[in-house]
């Protein structure tokens, strides 16, 4: 699959369109994190995220690292890709939506490529009607947007009686009616993609339950993980897949944690399972003669493995474990922006 990504720095933007990977210097330039504030001044990092300027992922980028310079990809894959072939330094993809749950494929690319997590962060999002300008929402028959878009909007979208278009990224839907001259077909996206493709915000907040903040959960990615302090409140995320499957087996996982006073947190749910399409899968498994699928499970919880507990905990799951990897432990945040 070629990696398609368009480049920006900020200040002042540009983009730079490459075709495939063999145009890229494939020279790693690694930049160390000195800090763990959820925003880092870094004007030398070069961070990749899904999608075109004006998407939620470039947002959450600028708001991690400051006057970074934008790695633009065109799939969530290509990000994973860029930081492992050392195209780009950090990588930001979402994992966890307030509204529509879990970004269930990034779960997947998290243990399909060995980048390490480095810390996590969350970002307002403020869904918004966009149409040419002169466009009332009377005028509208469709609308374009990112499926995960769309089902944080349903209620609201119901109503308004459009047509459902599916489009890979929230911006790029703005950025194809804006191009296109589209009269008749709306976009979901940001305040921000209507202003950089020059359309018009019909309404805001369209999201569900517009009584609360439609919250989404970011992961920062890089090739190499971070020093881990002691001191500062950490969590880590593991996959593993069990020998054998049930319900007294996941008991017997949780407990171990339970047991070292380890909390278990990953936002709406504890643990999130994955059908195991790869790592020691056999696909379909034999549990008392009877056919199971085998699933990963992810989890995260509240301790760092520096500390002794953690490690311990690691090592019983071990009994009870397939395989294990841990995919990072870094600095905590509350679901406030």
């Amino acid at each position: 699959m070629a990696l398609v990504i368009r480049l920006r720095a900020a200040p002042p933007p540009s983009l730079i369109y490459f075709n495939s990977i063999s145009n890229l210097n494939n020279k790693r330039s690694l930049i160390p994190i000195n800090s763990f504030s959820p925003t880092i001044i870094a004007s030398s990092i070069r961070v990749a995220y899904q999608g075109v300027p004006g998407a939620y992922s470039e947002a959450a980028a600028l708001k991690a690292y400051q006057e970074c310079e934008t790695l633009a990809c065109d799939q969530f894959e290509s990000t994973f890709k860029a930081v492992e072939l050392g195209l780009a330094d950090k990588a930001v993809v979402p994992i966890e939506n307030l509204l529509g749950g879990s970004i269930h494929g990034n779960y997947d690319l998290l243990l399909k490529y060995h980048n390490k997590l480095l810390f996590e962060m969350v970002l307002i999002i403020n869904h918004c009607l966009l149409a040419l300008l002169g466009v009332i929402k009377q005028d509208l028959k469709r609308v374009l947007s990112h499926p995960q878009a769309f089902a944080q909007c349903e209620i609201t979208l119901n109503k308004f009686g459009l047509v459902r278009v599916n489009h890979n990224n929230t911006a790029g839907a703005a950025k194809i009616v804006a191009s296109k001259g589209l009269r008749d077909t709306g976009a979901v996206a940001s305040a921000r993609a209507a202003n950089i493709y020059g359309l018009h915000i019909i309404q805001e907040g369209i999201h569900d339950n517009p009584f609360s903040n439609n919250i989404t959960r970011f992961l920062v990615l890089a090739r190499e993980p971070i020093i881990i302090p002691g001191h500062l409140n950490y969590k880590t995320c593991i996959v593993f897949s069990l020998k054998d499957e049930g319900p007294e087996i996941l008991f017997k996982v949780l407990a171990l944690f339970s047991l070292r006073a380890i909390n278990l947190t990953k936002g709406t749910y504890l643990i999130e399972s994955r059908p195991n399409k790869g790592e020691g899968s056999k696909n379909l498994i034999m549990i008392d003669d009877r056919r199971n699928f085998d699933y990963l499970f992810y989890i995260d919880f509240e301790a760092s493995m520096a500390e002794p507990r953690a490690q311990n905990a690691i090592q019983h799951l071990q009994k009870f474990a397939r395989f294990v990897r841990v995919l990072g432990s870094y600095p905590r945040v509350d679901y406030i922006p």
